[in-house]
């Protein structure tokens, strides 16, 4: 039986579920993942907190793929700059885009370019030791306004309000430690627009709240909390409760949670000076003085990713991930940047589902050869695993590990024998 050769670009979480799919439906097809960053793995290395191990230990998973399943890692390699998308197509019968959406969407409201302004996401892989973000940590102010209340928020929060001794077991490194540590952060606003019950947040992430030990929680004068209208929301809003009337510790960083608020401006003229916003029951206007806001509000596309899907052959069948023929997508490229590490899970499934329907019925040609030559500077997965060993080397006391922060540190470690 001819089997399709597949190309993978985006090696996150969405990118090694699709392979992962493919493989167990096609034991010998050539696969190879494409990933713009020496390192594999995304999302699952630099969008989850640094301290959640638990959820990046999904990274293990994946390695199998590499080891054992012989997929294909070509890492320093950008589509659109080293290698043309068209290039991929002509020497592969299946393309995958699962290059998901790493840019920080903003709030389109009055002053959201004022210096003082950060996205959640650039933030995040900021404590990840994202090499593209290592050299533009902010300063912050000792107030901050968060807006946006889902699990981006909540880890914002976390991170925040912990002390150097709760990030035990983590992988954050000492210079994002001391970046922390030297934010002179005493009060957290965090506004969303929904009631309590109807919060973004997984109720999980809000008892983790409940275990900090310098944080203190206050609700806000006038915010909406909502009835719930499932077990799910009751029990969210049972936690948002508790959290409140917890004993709070005797000093820390003071959170204000405030549901049912729109924000409508940000005022300042050369830096973030306060946020207008509006009570969603009645109309009701509150200013607060802030230094700085951060937005958590969602994702889109990265100014610097090479690859837009608009700009692409147009969506085909976009419900099954195919934009033109021998061309998808999955992951948070193809349905937005909703849902969590095991939702790419499914994602990834359907579109493998409507790939494998399409090379068995014949409606996909076959008969490229999956082989392309390759630049020098691609690394390989051999030269990733001399990078992760010396991640593990290096990682200090009550750490995982210790990420090199930069492209020239990368790829001189994968240079070592």
């Amino acid at each position: 039986m001819t089997v399709p050769s597949i190309a993978i670009v985006g090696s996150g979480p969405s990118g090694c579920y699709v392979a992962q799919a493919l493989r167990k439906a096609w034991a010998d097809a050539p696969i190879s993942l494409f990933e713009r960053l020496p390192v594999p793995y995304g999302l699952a290395r630099y969008g989850v907190a640094p301290d959640h191990p638990g959820t990046k230990a999904v990274t293990n998973q994946f390695a199998r793929l590499f080891e054992r399943e012989n997929i294909r890692f070509c890492g320093n390699l950008e589509i659109g700059r080293d290698i043309t998308l068209n290039e991929l197509r002509e020497h592969f019968d299946v393309v995958v885009l699962t290059l998901g959406l790493a840019g920080d969407s903003r709030l389109g409201i009055p002053g959201d370019q004022l210096p003082g302004v950060y996205g959640a996401g650039q933030l995040t892989r900021l404590l990840n030791d994202h090499p593209d973000e290592v050299d533009t940590a902010p300063v912050l102010g000792e107030r901050i306004a968060i807006i946006g209340n889902g699990n981006v928020a909540i880890d914002l929060i976390r991170l925040l309000s912990k002390k150097a001794d709760e990030f035990a077991g983590s992988d954050l490194s000492p210079q994002s430690l001391a970046w922390l540590q030297a934010q002179p952060v005493r009060e957290i606003d965090v506004i969303g627009r929904s009631p309590a019950a109807q919060a973004k947040c997984d109720t999980v992430m809000l008892r983790e709240l409940g275990k900090l030990n310098h944080a203190c929680f206050s609700l806000a004068d006038d915010a909406l909390l909502g009835e719930p209208q499932s077990p799910a929301e009751q029990a969210r809003l049972d936690a948002f409760k508790a959290l409140i009337e917890r004993e709070q510790p005797a000093e820390g960083v003071t959170i204000r949670l405030h549901f049912g608020k729109v924000p409508q401006a940000i005022i300042g003229q050369q830096q973030v000076e306060g946020l207008r916003m509006t009570a969603t029951q009645n109309g009701a206007e509150q200013t607060l003085d802030i230094d700085n806001l951060i937005t958590a509000i969602g994702f889109n596309q990265h100014p610097q990713q090479t690859l837009h899907r608009d700009q692409l052959c147009g969506d085909a069948d976009l419900n099954l991930g195919r934009l033109d023929q021998g061309l998808y997508c999955a992951g948070w490229l193809r349905r937005g940047p909703r849902g969590t590490i095991p939702e790419n899970r499914a994602d990834a499934r359907l579109v493998a589902d409507a790939i494998i329907a399409a090379v068995n019925s014949g409606r996909l040609p076959l008969g490229k050869p999956g082989e392309l030559p390759l630049p020098a500077h691609c690394v390989s997965y051999q030269a990733w695993q001399q990078i992760d060993r010396r991640e593990l080397e290096q990682a200090g006391p009550q750490r995982t590990r210790q990420k090199l922060r930069s492209r020239a540190d990368m790829l001189a470690a994968a240079r070592t024998q």
